[in-house]
């Protein structure tokens, strides 16, 4: 509880000075350390909080603004190339035929989340990678969903839902909406399309006459009605129409309370990840620290019951469930990405760099194993332990019956479709504007970035990123400028780094730099300028005392899991498609095998540990940075960690085939010592990554 009052008393300041300014020795730059960006002044360039709304800590820039570079890029051309590309060409639910979606008028057989899911990401992908292809075929859908507004304002397939809701038959499921009107929002950043202000505002407008007793009362709509008043408040803060005030009031209390004391509305996973945020979104209208604090209180309250675990996320394997708190408890490919564009548009909002921190932790460890490094499959579910990935049914010991762990194309219908957005939405919040006309460097990777700043007319410059974090600590951002200009550049220094520097012009900048705080960095920038940012990384070992004294090695932002042979066993990807997953006709299936994914090495080890410095007890053994610029595979991970283990011979795969819940540690064993090797936890399809320990 601590942690969150002191969290929330942090994102409700205005700014915090914690060491005295420095200046270079050039004596040119103001180098300060602040724990949040002032919010006093108002960006002259991007799009914030219009008042009364509370004002952001970091802007969003438009997308396409950021020009990702390195691996990051990597993962996104493996998208375009993979399952993201070519959804459209291969899932049912994308056929344009008989398309809800695409009909122009809303009817046809099939229209639900699927189509919205995939659109957000995919157009983004394609804005991302300003990729004409992909753009044409997101403006094909879009010009649509246009079309299909009705002289009430209504567009969209009208599913109405007969089950789940009180008023059955009455009034049309609201969720799928939400989600096309973030299709919406990026590509009116994107193209700045006179049609989408007022398709928007028509289809508030239509809201406002639904009553109270009718409105947002099905299952999805009703927990994730937060996403719906994210997007009044984009419109808002283009029209400034008071009236979206008052929608935004009615949709708040016809939404699933998020900000119950020790309680969540429900316990589905990615309802979770989605919708613990909506109380801090509402705090921008209300300005009510509480509703801020309810937000930190969900984030905390189902990491303390079910998230005593590495990788940022959570076991909820469907549902989090009493009981079922052990690493082997997985979390939906869905969850993580929801996940991360939270943690993106939660440190918007507060500024707090722990959701910076909780986007890496998630997208470094967890999100890479839910995918074929082809991108080509994905997986319904994954785990911090998990040591078998096939097609059986674990149930109950997850709670699904299913073939939930296999590596499939058609691995279930929302993560097959839903998945698009994790990592464009990722490259867009690299880089933030702050509110003092600056630039702030939110998530490191390699990457360039234009944007306006200073107090002029909005001169735009360039900054180039030149790092391989997080597998390196060293981050090179150069200064491209026509002409001399003054602005501050924001750095994050990440709650695990301590003893972060920086050079200017290769100069040491004497600041002292706290953990879980921003570098602040003001000069008067020319052509040329160069700042180096050191985050050192050490290994630093993870006490899980409330999952029965197991251990995870950490070093910097990556959490390490054992090396585990791995052997792929190819399977027929339509005869193991989870059932709501459909092929378009004609697909050739062979160019989309399935996979099962085997142990070839024994995995029921414990960590040897003992009171010496953990460098003394690890190895870091790097290796050369991998030529395609992809990491996330056991053979081309940059470095390994050589460690000392034992195994525990009675810890086996359980009646439902799953590992076996974690023994208590310490565990007292008279097998042999051994060494064992250790690889980034995302690299790790097979993984173990809660260790106990051993005697």
């Amino acid at each position: 509880m601590n942690k969150i009052k002191k969290a929330v008393g942090y994102s409700v300041c205005l700014t915090a000075m914690i060491v005295l300014a420095a200046v270079s020795a050039n004596g040119q730059a103001k180098v300060t350390n602040v724990k949040r960006p002032s919010t006093v002044a108002v960006n002259k360039f991007y799009t914030g909080n219009r008042l009364p709304l509370q004002p952001l800590s970091f802007i969003k820039l438009p997308v396409g603004s950021i020009k990702p570079e390195g691996w990051i890029k990597k993962y996104l051309e493996l998208q375009k190339n993979g399952l993201t590309g070519k959804l459209g060409e291969i899932s049912a639910w994308l056929d344009k035929k008989d398309n809800a979606w695409f009909s122009g008028n809303g009817k046809g057989g099939h229209g639900w989340e699927e189509v919205p899911y995939w659109l957000k990401g995919y157009g983004n992908l394609g804005y991302v990678l300003k990729d004409e292809k992909i753009i044409s075929e997101t403006k094909l859908w879009l010009n649509k969903v246009f079309e299909s507004q009705q002289p009430d304002g209504y567009f969209g397939p009208r599913i109405v839902e007969n089950e789940h809701q009180d008023n059955k038959g009455q009034t049309p499921d609201l969720w799928p909406n939400m989600l096309m009107l973030w299709c919406m929002q990026s590509y009116y950043e994107y193209s700045n399309d006179a049609r989408v202000i007022p398709f928007m505002t028509h289809y508030f407008k239509w809201q406002t006459t639904i009553p109270d007793n009718k409105l947002l009362k099905i299952y999805w709509e009703n927990s994730r009605g937060g996403d719906n008043l994210y997007s009044i408040y984009w419109l808002y803060n283009r029209t400034g129409e008071n009236w979206l005030l008052s929608l935004a009031d009615k949709i708040h209390r016809n939404t699933a309370d998020w900000s119950q004391k020790n309680n969540l509305p429900n316990w589905h996973n990615v309802n979770i990840a989605q919708c613990f945020r909506e109380p801090a979104t509402y705090f921008m209208q209300t300005k009510d620290s509480s509703f801020l604090r309810d937000t930190y209180n969900d984030f905390y309250l189902v990491r303390t019951l079910y998230g005593q675990v590495p990788g940022g996320m959570f076991g909820a394997d469907e549902n989090a469930r009493k009981g079922y708190d052990d690493p082997r408890q997985a979390v939906e490919t869905c969850g993580m990405v929801e996940q991360m564009a939270s943690d993106e548009i939660l440190t918007g909002i507060t500024g707090d760099p722990m959701w910076a921190d909780n986007c890496e932790n998630v997208a470094f460890n967890t999100y890479p194993a839910a995918v074929m490094a082809d991108f080509k499959g994905l997986r319904y579910l994954t785990a911090p332990n998990m040591v078998v990935s096939d097609s059986r049914n674990h149930a109950p010991g997850l709670q699904n019956e299913g073939p939930f762990l296999m590596m499939n194309p058609f691995s279930s219908r929302c993560c097959q479709h839903n998945h698009s957005q994790g990592w464009p939405y990722y490259a867009e919040h690299l880089w933030m504007a702050t509110p003092d006309n600056g630039v702030a460097a939110i998530l490191y990777n390699s990457s360039e970035v234009s944007v306006k700043v200073g107090s002029g007319k909005g001169n735009a410059v360039g900054l180039k990123q030149t790092t391989h974090y997080p597998f390196d600590e060293n981050i090179k951002i150069e200064i491209n400028t026509g002409t001399a200009i003054n602005f501050p550049l924001y750095l994050r220094i990440p709650n695990w780094c301590n003893g972060a520097t920086i050079k200017i012009n290769g100069v040491d900048q004497k600041t002292e730099l706290v953990p879980g705080s921003y570098a602040r960095l003001e000069t008067k920038w020319k052509q040329g300028d160069v700042v180096e940012l050191v985050l050192p990384m050490l290994l630093k070992k993870e006490d899980w005392s409330n999952n029965r004294n197991s251990v995870s090695i950490n070093y910097g932002p990556l959490t390490f899991s054992l090396k585990i042979g791995e052997s792929y066993k190819q399977m027929d990807s339509k005869k193991s498609a989870i059932g709501d997953s459909k092929w378009q006709e004609n697909v050739d299936q062979t160019q989309w095998p399935a996979f099962e994914i085997y142990p070839t090495s024994m995995w029921n080890y414990g960590l040897v540990l003992n009171d010496q410095p953990l460098e003394s007890q690890f190895k870091l053994i790097k290796k050369p940075w991998p030529a395609d610029d992809f990491p996330f595979t056991q053979d081309a991970v940059p470095f390994v960690l050589k460690a000392t283990g034992k195994i525990i011979p009675e810890w086996v795969l359980d009646k439902y085939g799953l590992c076996d819940v974690l023994p208590q540690s310490p565990v007292s064993v008279s097998t042999k010592e051994q060494p064992i090797e250790l690889v980034p936890m995302g690299a790790a399809k097979l993984r173990i990554s809660s260790f106990p320990v051993v005697n």
